[in-house]
């Protein structure tokens, strides 16, 4: 974990401590993009890709309980830790209905944030790690191989995927008759979500639909403005 450059996203509209704690975290190897309100936070998040999210509720233009209601929209995964003055029991219990990892209250220490940051990203990463463990899948008549990147039809020749084929066909079978949202898919194999990944995305969507029209069974379905569903019977 050491040797990774994680990116943190910190919405914070206080200019002075936003810029220390960017300053602190950008000291202890993370990259640190800055947001100064909620609509300049989910623009930047939106925009790029990132490892974790902390943010400020006290923001104007929107408050961090809106931007956090937003950002699980894209991805519900994502690690988020609220910042914040309002110490009340009941915001405390509305950031944790929002799906924060953490709630802290300012003032606070900033070596434990550091300390709560790597263990969230530490759980993160294993909870990945064994996500992946999963390298073969069967796709109606397909047998797909994500290590080796093969798709074979039938037991015929293998089918050598690229790089990004690969990694969007392992996504659409993780989510294997789910929706796979459209971001998630964007941010993860492309880095960010904008319009021209999305079109290179449609692209490759075709390309996948082509190699796995073979069964009649299988089918990759378009949800509009949301993402793509991998179709396969049970």
């Amino acid at each position: 974990m050491e040797n990774e450059k994680f990116k943190v996203l910190l919405v914070e509209d206080d200019t002075n401590f936003g810029q220390v704690l960017k300053n602190y975290l950008e000291l202890n190897d993370f990259v640190v993009e800055l947001a100064r309100d909620g609509i300049l936070g989910l623009a930047a998040f939106r925009r790029e890709k990132y490892d974790i999210c902390l943010l400020d509720v006290m923001m104007p233009n929107m408050d961090g309980f809106t931007l956090a209601e937003e950002i699980r929209n894209v991805d519900p995964d994502i690690p988020l830790f609220f910042l914040s003055a309002k110490s009340m029991k009941e915001d405390i219990l509305n950031g944790y209905k929002l799906g924060a990892d953490d709630y802290i209250t300012k003032p606070f220490d900033s070596e434990v944030l550091l300390h709560k940051i790597k263990a969230i990203l530490k759980r993160n990463q294993e909870l990945q790690e064994k996500q992946h463990s999963q390298v073969e899948f069967t796709v109606g008549r397909y047998h797909f191989n994500s290590k080796l990147r093969t798709l074979q039809f039938d037991g015929g020749e293998p089918q050598t995927l690229s790089p990004k084929e690969n990694e969007l066909l392992l996504m659409l079978c993780e989510y294997k008759n789910d929706l796979l949202p459209r971001d998630a898919a964007l941010k993860r194999i492309w880095g960010s979500d904008t319009y021209f990944n999305g079109r290179s995305m449609d692209v490759y969507i075709a390309k996948l639909r082509k190699y796995l029209k073979e069964d009649s069974t299988v089918e990759i379905v378009n949800i509009h403005g949301n993402g793509f569903r991998l179709v396969v019977p049970e």
